[in-house]
């Protein structure tokens, strides 16, 4: 099952994806795609839905996050090897976790926003996990069954922020747009192997990453289980699982993205993203 989320920013309602590659909308079924629904048995009674009874969503809506109700958006440094290389960073011996601001979540083609005097905007492709259930202190064994399904995410990066600048690497994460999820959230039964998705990420064109979840060196049902040892998992939570290479940073010269570009990316059964890259409007004089 894909669920999506559409409408204006603030105002999305929810919807799924029926068989024929229709957007339908369940907002006269359930409030939105957040708490409850994303259980087990909150995703059993949406599949008991025939979808031909409920409303088209408008031609040409806007896909707002596949999820609401989110309490932290985790994200994993350095989770695949050739891409730490690429950093010139040691493989870390624990995940590496770091928080991105809620306020940086938005749609899956809603444009990338260059923060004011960022010089070091750059991309990141990225396997969503979507928590379903409650999870503390969960075995690896039994962590999957936390999960409500996977998504596509571009963890935006402005790297002057993240590393050159004094603390963590927060403030370069958590831009506003610097958290694209969606476009539609695909239930867990629907992806046989998280640890075999294709992904790719292109600039303008031209193909930036193509790598696999097979080459991530924590994998999802570690990541579940590790995280929930130091803070409880929501319903709603996202955890944005790491990059392969083929980052701005790591080419030589390092390349970064300007007003006017455009990045697509998507990852093999979840859907892909566009985004046109934007300066902030609000940003003023550079």
């Amino acid at each position: 099952m894909k669920l999506i989320r559409f409408g204006e920013p603030g105002a999305e309602r929810p919807g799924l994806i029926d068989a024929q590659g229709v957007a339908r909308d369940l907002g006269g079924v359930v409030p939105d795609i957040a708490g409850a629904v994303l259980s087990d048995a909150g995703l059993a009674a949406l599949r008991k839905i025939d979808p031909a009874g409920l409303p088209k969503v408008p031609e040409g809506a806007r896909l707002g996050p596949c999820v609401a109700g989110t309490t932290k958006f985790i994200c994993i440094g350095l989770n695949y090897s050739d891409h730490a290389a690429e950093s010139g960073m040691e493989v870390p011996k624990e995940p590496i976790l770091f928080m991105k601001a809620n306020s940086a979540i938005c749609g899956p083609d809603d444009p990338i926003i260059v923060p004011k005097g960022s010089q070091k905007t750059d991309w990141e492709v990225e396997l969503a996990v979507i928590i379903g259930t409650r999870a503390k202190y969960v075995s690896e064994a039994e962590a999957l069954n936390h999960v409500a399904g996977y998504a596509v995410t571009n963890d935006v990066s402005e790297r002057e922020f993240q590393i050159e600048r004094a603390g963590q690497w927060t403030k370069g994460k958590s831009c506003d747009n610097f958290g694209q999820i969606g476009p539609w959230l695909v239930t867990r039964d629907e992806v046989a192997d998280p640890q075999d998705l294709p992904m790719w990420l292109t600039v303008n064109g031209e193909t930036m990453q193509k790598g696999s979840t097979r080459t991530m060196v924590y994998g999802v049902a570690h990541l579940v289980s590790y995280i929930s040892q130091f803070m409880t998992l929501h319903p709603g939570d996202v955890i944005s699982t790491g990059t392969p290479p083929g980052v701005g940073l790591g080419m030589k010269p390092p390349r970064y993205l300007k007003a006017g570009d455009v990045v697509e990316l998507g990852i093999e059964g979840l859907g892909r993203q566009r985004q046109e890259v934007i300066a902030d409007p609000e940003g003023g004089p550079a």
